[in-house]
């Protein structure tokens, strides 16, 4: 392995900011900065709601020239989501935002012709109504003759060469998650035409070279490869876990939580998906098997209602609030929508013949045992599930930083908590794009690179375990 020092440009595009960083990978080294962020803020316009892609794509070049000359440029987002072109490449109007209500019903209908049940035995994908199939079942599709996902969409624009990254692409519910190609039967059926998708990619495959326009514009000397990175964010957080061996659990933690495991090979019974799980395919023939759980979005809504507050302070009340005082499920498709957080949740706490919380403190602390709570379910099921114990719980992503939330995980879970990093979803980029280089043999040696060079928290579980038993008992199951 080469002693140099080689830097990668991790564009990174979340659902409320996006930001490129650069990664500096050596033999023993490696150093992440952030180079620009930039906002994502969707548009609603009288047909629905929108991404303002054409936005994101100024942030992607701005973050570019700041970050200055790179050895390579990977992309990673959120997933389901597209943007259309014409048979000239054009785009076809502004991508439409996951969050739009034009899939209402929709899923209904589908199952009409394909049975939820037999859906997910092909699909492996859990239920959610903005699934890219019910999006492409809602959608007219009017003159597009290529639909590519929002990280290859923005890789054309860099490179004029177009594909389909694997670990996204699993997220459109029109993948075979045991052949890892796409499933012709499915989109027979609901008259999807795969046609419409570039060429599968894999995570380190090359994506072409920068445009001379973007070199000009970015002020990089060219040439300037761009490498195809696990492009699901989730994908990326994952590969970026610094876990040895496999008997680990992991929870992305941000504006939702992911809690899985990683396997190899996906789990297609009826029990996962009465369970709500999801199997979205990861690097080197890996599964994520995971649960979406709402998540610090519970937090972020109630902060907002509050005027913002200071944060560290009101953690710090919560921290000396009664434990499991009142509980509710994070998970609860009530919490979904945005406004009234603090009174919705206390409604939820009466409703169920709980103490209701009343000052930030308590609320926040509800907030808090709940998403422990959730994060103990989903990895003690995923284990049941999947015949795959685990000896400790890795915590990735913004919620890092939130000391109280970790320990009550560790405490929940009665596993020890390793924390961070936490911007994993770049350095998961980073890594694919130096292992695509040869900087890094492969995803065990990645990971091993993270352990050493990261600072990472553990937390070991305190208290009595029946305590979490009973406070699951009062919202239904063990």
């Amino acid at each position: 392995m080469s002693a140099s020092v080689t830097s990668y440009a991790a564009v990174d595009l979340g659902a409320s900011s996006g930001r490129v960083m650069v990664g500096r990978v050596g033999h023993d080294s490696l150093e992440l900065t952030e180079a620009h962020r930039f906002a994502n803020r969707p548009v609603r316009l009288p047909e629905g709601l929108r991404w303002d892609v054409l936005s994101l794509y100024g942030g992607v070049l701005d973050g570019l020239r700041a970050a200055g000359q790179v050895d390579s440029v990977g992309i990673d987002s959120w997933a389901v989501d597209y943007g259309l072109l014409d048979a000239d490449g054009a785009l076809i109007g502004n991508p439409v935002h996951y969050r739009d209500s034009r899939t209402e019903g929709v899923a209904q209908k589908v199952w009409a012709t394909v049975p939820a049940p037999e859906l997910y035995a092909a699909t492996g994908l859990q239920y959610a109504p903005f699934n890219t199939l019910y999006q492409l079942v809602a959608d007219r599709l009017t003159g597009a003759q290529r639909l590519l996902l929002i990280p290859d969409l923005l890789t054309y624009w860099l490179t004029g060469e177009q594909g389909t990254e694997l670990t996204n692409a699993s997220t459109t519910q029109l993948i075979d998650p045991r052949t890892r190609g796409w499933s012709y039967d499915i989109a027979e059926r609901l008259g999807i035409d795969l046609g419409l998708f570039a060429p599968l990619r894999q995570p380190g495959d090359p994506a072409g070279l920068l445009r001379p326009e973007v070199l000009e514009e970015t002020g990089l000397s060219g040439p300037v490869p761009v490498t195809a990175v696990g492009s699901h964010d989730t994908a990326s957080a994952v590969a970026a876990v610094p876990a040895s061996g496999e008997r680990f659990a992991y929870i992305c933690t941000g504006t939702w939580s992911l809690a899985g495991l990683e396997l190899n090979a996906p789990v297609l019974t009826e029990e996962s998906r009465a369970a709500n799980f999801t199997n979205e395919l990861g690097l080197d023939g890996t599964v994520r098997y995971l649960r979406n759980i709402m998540g610090l979005w519970l937090l972020q809504e109630c902060v907002r209602a509050w005027g913002d507050p200071d944060l560290g302070e009101l953690l710090r009340e919560a921290a000396e609030v009664p434990a499991l005082r009142s509980v509710v499920d994070a998970g609860d498709a009530v919490f979904l929508a945005p406004g009234r957080m603090p009174e919705r949740i206390a409604e939820a706490c009466r409703a169920s013949g709980q103490p209701v919380p009343v000052s930030p403190a308590e609320i926040t602390r509800c907030i808090l045992d709940s998403l422990a709570l959730a994060h103990r379910k989903a990895v003690e099921e995923a284990q049941r599930l999947a015949d795959h114990p685990v000896d400790v719980v890795h915590v990735v992503g913004g919620g890092t930083r939130n000391a109280l939330l970790c320990q009550l995980t560790a405490d929940a879970c009665g596993l020890p908590v390793v924390a961070g990093p936490t911007e994993a979803a770049a350095l998961g980029n980073v890594l694919v794009q130096a292992r695509a280089h040869g900087l890094v043999s492969d995803l065990a040696v990645g990971r091993d690179l993270l352990t050493r060079t990261q600072p990472l928290t553990r937390y070991e579980p305190q208290g009595d375990p029946a305590r979490w038993r009973e406070a699951q008992a009062r919202l239904g199951g063990n």
